[in-house]
């Protein structure tokens, strides 16, 4: 592909990308990596060079684009080598006008925006999450020892006791630690947020927003493959992915229960009182995820926000049946919005006369409200709210 035909591919794809940001539709990622998987004849070099180009433009624009060609416009203000490639030939970008639309600079929609403000996310902070985010990895300790691991590419440790870190963009899957289960791809904010569970073997555990299983895989291999862990969500796809990456991880005391969305505690009711730890890592806004996911602020409006603060404070009183006294409950939020994070953790203790806060102790992040925040800026993590509460 000549270069002013990938610009045209990347304004096309952003067209799609920012239809689905508007519906709720696919994810860039997805939407970048079907385009690939149809269209063999674009080549390595230049499957890189769209994809980077995208990413740019996302980053670069606060609002939703008008289009795609208007994100691209946005990077070529500041690039006059890219602005000349706008040149009309053969499946590349039409010449630009002086009069057609730019999309607007910025981190975030202006609502957005002033919501991470109250948050106390603004200046260099806000600007950190939308950096590249590096490639962390956790080391399986069922089938290895950081320290002896050696891998085809030198990482650096993090502050998570089995973590790693690669370079943004580090292809790992072909190497044989990778296909063997001997390290998964896990931001360092995740594996401390498994961290502060406290998992050990013997304990019966409940993850109760499972996803695919990357934070279980951990809880698992904390507890060595003892006691029982369950793993939940109400969406199919995603807990279809957990059983082959527990094979691959050498995690076998991992159950996964399907639940039925506002059914859940029907499918949880042999657990009602018996867990000695339940993890929330609630869905969310993602705020604290924009590094990997940049659209993600596209796809949130206020009605959307309010669903999410709604359906986390369910799962908290949810979460809280299913503990024993003494048992503990671990809340999560990939979020730095205080709505999600603080206020809704301080609102589900004033509610809740059997919890009390428990500090935690872990190797990175700050104090908010009675949890602690990690920030892209500050712990050179995802951002993430995590907080403990022990029932009485």
């Amino acid at each position: 592909m000549t270069p002013a035909a990938r610009i045209q591919t990347a304004i096309e794809l952003l067209d799609t990308i920012i239809t689905a940001a508007r519906t709720k539709g696919a994810p860039a990622d997805r939407i970048l990596g079907n385009w690939f998987k149809a269209n063999r004849f674009a080549g390595s070099k230049d499957r890189r060079a769209i994809r980077e180009l995208v990413f740019a433009a996302i980053r670069a624009c606060g609002p939703v684009p008008q289009s795609g060609r208007a994100a691209v416009l946005r990077l070529a203000q500041n690039d006059p080598a890219l602005a000349d490639l706008f040149d009309g030939s053969r499946y590349g970008p039409a010449p630009i006008r002086a009069d057609e639309p730019v999309a607007q600079p910025g981190i975030a929609p202006d609502w957005l925006g002033e919501r991470l403000r109250l948050s106390g996310i603004e200046g260099e902070a806000l600007a950190a999450l939308l950096d590249r985010a590096p490639l962390d990895l956790r080391v399986n300790s069922l089938k290895a020892d950081r320290a002896a691991l050696a891998l085809p590419e030198p990482a650096v440790p993090t502050v998570a006791p089995s973590g790693l870190r690669l370079p943004p963009g580090t292809q790992i899957e072909q190497w044989p630690a990778y296909r063997d289960g001997l390290i998964e791809v896990q931001d360092t904010g995740s594996q401390l947020a498994c961290l502060a569970v406290g998992a050990s073997d013997g304990e019966t555990i409940v993850d109760l927003c499972a996803g695919g299983g990357g934070k279980t895989l951990a809880l698992a291999a904390a507890m060595a493959n003892g006691g029982r862990l369950i793993a939940s969500d109400t969406d199919r796809g995603r807990l279809s992915r957990l059983a082959p990456r527990a094979a691959r991880a050498g995690a076998t005391n991992i159950e996964t229960r399907l639940l039925d969305p506002g059914r859940e505690p029907e499918a949880l009711a042999d657990l009602a009182g018996q867990a000695d730890a339940v993890m929330i890592d609630a869905p969310c806004s993602g705020t604290g995820t924009w590094r990997r996911n940049p659209e993600a602020r596209w796809r949130l409006d206020e009605g959307e926000l309010a669903r999410l603060t709604a359906l986390q404070s369910r799962l908290l009183d949810l979460g809280m049946s299913l503990l024993r006294p003494g048992g503990r409950l671990i809340y999560v939020t990939c979020s730095l919005l205080d709505e999600e994070g603080a206020h809704q953790f301080d609102a589900f203790l004033a509610r809740s006369p059997a919890m009390r806060a428990a500090m935690l102790d872990l190797p990175a992040g700050s104090a908010r409200g009675a949890g602690v925040r990690l920030t892209s800026h500050a712990a050179g993590t995802d951002g993430f709210f995590i907080a403990r509460a022990d029932r009485t």
